[in-house]
């Protein structure tokens, strides 16, 4: 193999691992949550919000995945090249958001082993952002976080699909849901909701500051940066029709009864997989809530400290420190606090928020050629299609305002 050869297989390996690192972000235990009380709440209706999720999805992060690329830029670099000052408070935002994820995500992995082995959750805690850390810690840090988000993501798939055949949703009810959903108006708050834990707050950048990492950059790279973003929407669209399907066949068969049950739970996910296999589901569940948890440790420490490093070059330095001290207080904060449930919902919720402002705001820098260079020319139909979905999730934020203030008081 010449040199030309392997430097396009460590690109596309590099590509592959950035599209996993997201779809990895995008399918921790908060979308368990969200997705599976949603499904509970509004029925086959949620198909609509489901679908227009995946839309918006793909349209948001071909967006700001082909600016960053083109740029070279990081997402708070960027912010502040548009509006200076805009980026610090961002990264701080972002930051915040997953580190509430990070929260909730090692109280999730912790519910996940003892669901699959009845292992204490205070245990579970220590073990579970142990384990997150220790990939960051390893010699070959990158390669074991790319194999690791590629084999725990492939392992929560494979739950999805043997719960939806176990729980046969009737696809007719389906289809009538996506086509004329009842009350549509009320699916904004979980359009919001599902799309900020989808691409919203850290999301958005985590594929795309993993390949800048990998210094892959500029206009002959814009191919492949786009096919990794499609995979990345793949994995986390795919899987949102999974968990929704398998609930939704859960509420079908069981009725008011069965909805009313998961939508009342403490943690719905966890009841429709009960009510839909038994025993035999709830250790499928636990086994999925283990995955996905340290999946989203990883994807948000590690994002969320790459928004910070740029601040202060000491923690660019000891990046990896940095993100051990981040899951390690995010641990000490699940034990003391707790409240998982709770706490992915609302930061699903300020993701959401976040979205349009950096979607906005990555808009806005294809106008300076310092940043996207002379030669270069973003889609129209992305342009066009980006400002529909930053006016939407705008909207549809707003609107869900209310809705959002319960969650806090």
């Amino acid at each position: 193999m010449n040199h030309l050869e392997s430097d396009q297989k460590q690109k596309r390996s590099a590509l592959l691992a950035a599209a996993f690192l997201t779809g990895a972000s995008s399918i921790g235990p908060g979308f368990l949550v969200q997705t599976s009380l949603f499904t509970a709440q509004h029925a086959a209706s949620l198909a609509a919000a489901v679908a227009a999720m995946i839309l918006l999805d793909i349209i948001t992060k071909l967006n700001i995945w082909r600016v960053l690329g083109i740029s070279g830029l990081r997402g708070q670099e960027l912010a502040n090249r548009v509006l200076p000052g805009s980026g610090n408070v961002i990264a701080v935002l972002v930051t915040f958001g997953g580190f509430t994820f990070a929260i909730g995500n090692i109280g999730g992995a912790a519910l996940g082993l003892n669901a699959v082995c009845g292992l204490p959750v205070q245990i579970g805690y220590v073990l579970s952002s142990g384990l997150a850390i220790s990939l960051f810690l390893v010699k070959n840090a990158r390669s074991g976080i790319n194999r690791a988000s590629q084999v725990l993501s492939v392992m929560v798939l494979v739950v999805l699909i043997i719960m939806v055949f176990q729980t046969k949703p009737p696809m007719d009810q389906v289809a009538k849901g996506l086509i004329f959903p009842e009350q549509p108006y009320l699916l904004l708050f979980p359009l919001i909701t599902l799309l900020g834990g989808s691409t919203g707050g850290y999301i958005s950048y985590a594929g795309a500051h993993r390949f800048l990492d990998y210094g892959i950059t500029g206009k002959e790279n814009l191919k492949g940066i786009q096919t990794s973003t499609l995979i990345s929407c793949g994995i986390t669209g795919f899987s949102r029709i999974l968990i929704f399907l398998v609930v939704f066949g859960v509420c079908a068969s069981g009725g008011t009864l069965a909805a009313q049950s998961i939508a009342a739970a403490e943690n719905p996910a966890a009841q429709a997989f009960l009510l839909g296999a038994g025993q035999f589901g709830s250790r499928l569940f636990g086994l999925a809530l283990f995955c996905a948890g340290i999946t989203t440790i990883i994807g948000s420490s590690y994002t969320s400290v790459s928004f910070l490093k740029t601040l202060h070059p000491v923690i660019e330095k000891n990046e990896k420190w940095f993100i051990t001290g981040f899951i390690g207080l995010a641990a000490i904060l699940m034990a003391t606090i707790g409240k998982a449930t709770a706490l992915l919902v609302i930061a699903g919720v300020i993701n959401g928020f976040l979205l349009p402002l950096t979607l906005a705001i990555t808009l806005w820098s294809i106008r300076d050629k310092s940043i996207v260079g002379e030669d270069y020319h973003h889609p129209k139909w992305l342009v066009i299609t980006g400002i529909l979905v930053t006016l939407i999730t705008t909207y549809a934020s707003f609107v869900a305002l209310p809705a959002t203030m319960e969650l806090f008081f």
